[in-house]
């Protein structure tokens, strides 16, 4: 017989794409999800992983076995979330995926509140950027998600998962003291070609926003530097190094020689939460859904003030 620890441990494989990234969600080591494959290989008397460069690639009957784990852990998801329903409160684990400045911004006082009211519940948070962590809730790899979208980079919803709107977060123009927007009231979209950029790399929705405002206008932008945090796009612009758009959330308070503006229209960053519909009913997602809508009014106001 099958053991579904073992498919649990190949199908976070096939959804993370190495057996490090697998072993991380599990909360295994690499070397104990590679002995629960291999088990599985003696089991089923066939060649489940192979080398691929640096990495490992899934054979044929692997695949097969991915798709009949996915099966078989919806079923546990959907009985446990019935027992959990039964009991009428929330508890067990919960595994949510949260982009770094909600990570650092909202998630902090979410999960002290849960943990407060909920001890039953084991909340556990991995940071993990939506271009991942949508396609990660649509397999299983995890139980919720905070994820977002901008006016011009509407989010893509995968079948199966759904979701609900947390709230909105305002985004700002950055720009370094003496520079030609800096005495400025405002600054309109259109008056944005021509600057020097610092940016998040391709793939993440901030980019996708400013490469469609831009060529909306008629420029391509020139993107000088890029990185993942906010943090490190906010002190690019405080060195002169360029300009930026960059929402409020998890910012953190702006260092000496950098200048706020506000962009009309002004870029909004819509927040939503995504669960499974399978889940839909289980009294842990229904309130750490609840708790992040009923928390955000106040986070959002800390961060305008």
């Amino acid at each position: 017989m099958l053991d579904l620890q073992r498919l649990r441990a190949l199908h976070a494989v096939s959804v993370h794409g190495t057996v490090g990234a697998a072993a991380s969600a599990l909360g295994y080591t690499p070397s104990a999800v590679s002995q629960q494959i291999a088990k599985l290989e003696r089991e089923t008397r066939t060649v489940l992983l192979e080398r691929e460069g640096r990495g490992v690639r899934l054979t044929a009957d692997a695949e097969q076995l991915v798709d009949a784990a996915q099966e078989l852990l919806a079923i546990v998801e959907r009985t446990e979330t019935e027992l959990e329903r039964r009991r009428g409160e929330p508890s067990g684990r919960l595994t949510m995926a949260a982009f770094a400045s909600a990570a650092r911004g909202l998630m902090p006082s979410v999960l002290a509140d849960l943990a407060a009211r909920h001890p039953a519940l084991d909340v556990r948070l991995s940071e993990i950027d939506p271009h991942l962590s949508v396609g990660m809730v649509a397999k299983g790899a995890v139980d919720l998600v905070v994820a977002h979208d901008w006016d011009v980079a509407p989010l893509r919803m995968p079948p199966g998962v759904e979701r609900a709107v947390i709230g909105d977060d305002h985004c700002t123009l950055l720009v370094p003291e003496g520079h030609p927007f800096a005495d400025r009231a405002s600054v309109r979209r259109e008056e944005l070609g021509g600057q020097r950029w610092v940016c998040q790399p391709p793939g993440r929705v901030c980019h996708d926003w400013l490469v469609r405002t831009l060529r909306a206008i008629g420029h391509e932008p020139e993107i000088v530097h890029q990185a993942d945090e906010n943090p490190t796009l906010v002190a690019l612009v405080a060195a002169g190094l360029g300009i930026s758009v960059i929402p409020r959330l998890g910012r953190g308070p702006l260092p000496p020689g950098v200048v706020e503006l506000p962009l009309e229209p002004m870029p909004v960053r819509r927040l939503y939460a995504l669960w499974r519909e399978g889940a839909s009913r289980r009294p842990a997602i229904t309130e750490t859904v609840r708790t992040l809508r009923e928390l955000w009014p106040k986070v959002a106001g800390d961060v305008d003030r």
